[in-house]
């Protein structure tokens, strides 16, 4: 799979993540599918509400706790992921029509046990998932990982002639680096979906790694073609 030019690099200022969360692991959650769309803990989402049943919802969701589940849309299968991340509002701006734009913020991740209503929107009944606490440091990894995250921002921006650019500070654990690493993978949904469900930190790692080293070898080969044909 290519993953050339797929590095979409994010600016919001409001990065975080809440520890509000209830200790409790299972919890009724309104759900929101998102075609192609993946969202990650701590990673931003902006969204634009117009459909009637998700207006509905999100009057709830502003007179609650602000909460609620997205998960990826498939068209081709004509079905919702059965794990997804919670978005939590950190601003919105309400227009005409009862519409409203809103900025949300990832939190905890979620797999659907079982749908308790359909409409106007679903609501499903949810457990928390975490990632299982490492054997051993990650830190050389990740360190790994975010070399060649940079890597492959100095070639395509070489290449196309972007001006991508990286935050000086990225996260710090690995843990949040995985995160950060995998929603930035944009227009790779399925993938992004495969590490969403990873349980694993270094599993999650390893596998963008693997993708970030193709994205680069194939960034450098073609780099070298160009400038080769541009001095020939």
């Amino acid at each position: 799979m290519q993953y050339i030019g797929v590095i979409d690099v994010l600016h919001f200022s409001g990065d975080r993540m809440s520890s509000s969360f209830s200790s409790v692991s299972v919890r009724e959650l309104p759900l929101f599918p998102l075609p192609e769309l993946v969202l990650f803990p701590g990673r931003p989402l902006p969204l634009h509400i117009f459909e009637y049943r998700y207006r509905m919802m999100m009057q709830t969701i502003l007179d609650t706790d602000r909460r609620f589940g997205v998960l990826m849309w498939d068209p081709e299968t004509n079905e919702s992921a059965k794990v997804g991340c919670c978005a939590e509002v950190v601003q919105h701006e309400p227009l005409p029509d009862d519409r409203v734009n809103i900025m949300t913020v990832g939190q905890q991740r979620f797999r659907v046990l079982e749908y308790v209503r359909e409409k106007p929107y679903r609501v499903g009944l949810v457990e928390w998932i975490e990632d299982e606490p490492p054997k051993h440091s990650l830190d050389p990894l990740a360190q790994d990982v975010e070399r060649l995250l940079r890597d492959v921002v100095h070639l395509s921006n070489k290449l196309h002639d972007d001006e991508m650019v990286l935050p000086d500070e990225l996260p710090k654990l690995p843990r949040e680096l995985s995160y950060w690493v995998a929603y930035a993978l944009r227009g790779a949904a399925q993938e992004q979906q495969r590490l969403l469900e990873l349980q694993d930190t270094e599993a999650r790692l390893e596998r963008e790694l693997e993708i970030l080293t193709t994205t680069r070898n194939q960034l450098a080969a073609r780099t070298v073609l160009r400038d080769t044909l541009s001095n020939s």
